[in-house]
């Protein structure tokens, strides 16, 4: 893939819309710059705010205490089969992780050791934030594929 193809995917599926729950498939991950995103994309947006109480890592389904969002919970485990169909990727195509939805909807991101990186909360957000609640940058949460655009602090917790 070329690395233009995941910034024109981004910007394609943006401006489509939102979706309830991204389709299963590998997700290109790539580092934005957050001056250059829409307002309604970035964590001054009201809905994207990380002191939001629906964004909070505290929620009761984006918490790291919730045992749907564990790395030991068979659906985010890295042996977990299922988890080789939904890789967080780079544009040469390294895997940095996996991502798994939880049964409330949140949309949590792993490292390729099992380790929970970040979280889209179930609703009201494409926001992404850290598991300490910072806002960590967005999905397209278009149809099909998706792409996970982040901040280059985000992208360092994969550890690659």
């Amino acid at each position: 893939m070329p690395a233009r193809a995941p910034v024109l995917a981004l910007a394609c599926c943006l401006a489509a819309g939102p979706a309830p729950v991204p389709a299963w498939a590998d997700a290109p991950l790539i580092v934005l710059d957050q001056t250059r995103l829409p307002f309604d994309l970035g964590p001054g947006h009201p809905a994207n705010n990380p002191a939001s109480a629906a964004n909070s890592p505290n929620a009761a389904w984006n918490s790291s205490g919730n045992p749907a969002n564990r790395a030991s919970t068979w659906a985010n485990r890295p042996s977990n089969p299922d988890n080789e169909g939904r890789l967080i990727i780079t544009a040469d195509g390294g895997v940095l992780g996996y991502y798994a939805t939880n049964p409330g909807g949140v949309l949590n991101l792993f490292d390729v050791n099992g380790r929970r990186v970040a979280y889209r909360p179930a609703q009201g957000t494409r926001s992404l934030f850290t598991v300490t609640g910072q806002w960590c940058g967005t999905v397209d949460g278009g149809r099909g594929d998706f792409v996970l655009a982040v901040t280059p602090a985000c992208a360092a917790r994969f550890g690659r």
